[in-house]
Formats: C-alpha cells, sequence, structure tokens
C-alpha cells in the first residue's frame, strides 16, 4: 500500500517546487512506514547524507522525515539554515505540522512544513539569477 496517494504526492512536490521558487534552498521530503530502531532525528540524519543534502552549494537544504506507521517525523537543517534560523523555528514548525498529523492529515502537513522552510529559506537564501534545482522534488521512498 502506497504511503500517499498520486494526487498527495503530486500536491508534495508541487508546494516543494512553490518553496524553491523563491529561494536557492533545497527542501526534500523522505517518507517510510518504520523508523526501526532508530529515533526519527538519527535516521532523518542518516538519509540526509544518504540523498546528498549535504552537498548542496550554500549547505542550505531542509529535510522532512516521515514514518507513516510509527507515527514520528523530524525536521533537520544543513548547517546554512540552522545558523540562520531562530532556535525554536524547527520545533514551531514540527508543532504545525502535528496539528495536521492528529486530525488525519498527512500530505497536509507536509505542505504546512515545506511552506515554513520556504519561507524562513527565503528570507536568508533568496532566489538567486542562474540558481539550479539541485535536488529533486519529489518524496523519497525509503
Amino acid at each position: 500500500m502506497a504511503l500517499f496517494t498520486e494526487k498527495e504526492q503530486e500536491q508534495v512536490r508541487q508546494a516543494i517546487e512553490a518553496a524553491e521558487k523563491n529561494t536557492s534552498g533545497e527542501i526534500r521530503v523522505c517518507a517510510e512506514k518504520k523508523c526501526l530502531s532508530e529515533n526519527a532525528i538519527e535516521r532523518a540524519t542518516a538519509y540526509f547524507i544518504k540523498i546528498g543534502m549535504d552537498k548542496t552549494a550554500l549547505r542550505n537544504g531542509v529535510l522532512i522525515y516521515i514514518a507513516t506507521e510509527d507515527h514520528k517525523f523530524a525536521i533537520i537543517g544543513d548547517v546554512g539554515i540552522n545558523n540562520a534560523v531562530p532556535d525554536d523555528f524547527w520545533d514551531s514548525t514540527k508543532e504545525a505540522m502535528l496539528d495536521k498529523f492528529k486530525a488525519g492529515q498527512l500530505a497536509e502537513g507536509l505542505i504546512t512544513g515545506i511552506g515554513m522552510a520556504g519561507k524562513k529559506l527565503k528570507e536568508f537564501f533568496p532566489y538567486v539569477d542562474g540558481d539550479q534545482n539541485e535536488l529533486s522534488d519529489d518524496i523519497s521512498y525509503m
């Protein structure tokens, strides 16, 4: 069984595309059913490196990780964005997403987090002419 419908996958992809139009930053979503024995932050960190998020030119990638069956998720940013955002930014983003998740709206929760991350990326890493989309906007299934 797919974690998201085709429509939801397209909505998430479009949210990433829209957010990245205003920034040189990169946003990815990584999803799987189970987090296994690791906590969500450890799992997200491993995938962050595995899918090349640490290779962006300005180190301004953001990964949203979700394990749907385990009801776990994490948001991590690379050093460039982490050094720019307020200390509580990722926690407040997670809280906004959690409200949607608790209502059974997984895709909407992801879209909320993508939008919030995109606004901060735009603030600290605005789009520059010639910027290349360095990473896929599709959900990565692990």
